[in-house]
């Protein structure tokens, strides 16, 4: 017998919210609630949520960007991302638009790899992930500040990139789990 496990969406009463933080992307709230008869206080990152691509040119080569990170202190190899933080703005615009803004690149089809929980005990942040092909020059050069200021880019082949993850060379969770997912969709329509 096969048991088919599925994330379940529960609604707990929360009895009392306080935001104890309040920045520029994202809060940290508070939340009292009452959990099976015991009143718990939890806190966590309010965030918007984001949307990850994996960009893949015609000769399989996947775009990575090394990206300046503080909190962990690295530049980090990633796949480009950014928040939803565009009112009312859908998460596939928000994706065309990040690949725009961050490699000056559009897309003809793009597919949903689906959405993920990055680090639910701590963050509410969810990031729904994008394999994007046909790849062209947006024929626009966006200006980069602070940390994409020195944003590096690169395309690696994508069974390099994989071996990158096997091998620990990529800490990052997106990267990872966007080139396991757009690996296996692209071998299943080989098959």
């Amino acid at each position: 017998m096969t048991v088919t496990l599925r994330d379940e969406r529960v609604d707990i009463p929360i009895t009392e919210t306080r935001t104890g933080y309040r920045g520029r992307v994202w809060d940290v709230v508070e939340d009292r609630l009452d959990y099976n008869g015991h009143d718990i206080v939890r806190h966590y990152i309010a965030h918007p949520g984001a949307s990850a691509i994996v960009a893949i040119d015609d000769a399989e080569r996947v775009l990575l960007i090394q990206q300046y990170r503080h909190p962990i202190r690295t530049r980090e190899w990633e796949i480009p991302a950014g928040l939803h933080d565009v009112d009312g703005e859908d998460h596939l615009a928000g994706a065309q638009r990040e690949l725009a803004e961050e490699a000056d690149l559009v897309a003809e089809h793009w597919e949903s790899l689906g959405t993920f929980a990055l680090s639910p005990g701590s963050s509410a942040e969810l990031i729904e992930i994008f394999l994007a092909t046909g790849l062209s020059a947006s024929g626009e050069t966006f200006a980069r500040e602070a940390e994409e200021s020195d944003m590096l880019l690169e395309w690696v082949p994508l069974e390099e990139a994989l071996q990158g993850v096997r091998d620990g060379r990529f800490a990052n969770a997106t990267l990872a789990l966007g080139l396991l997912l757009a690996a296996d969709r692209i071998r299943r329509r080989g098959a």
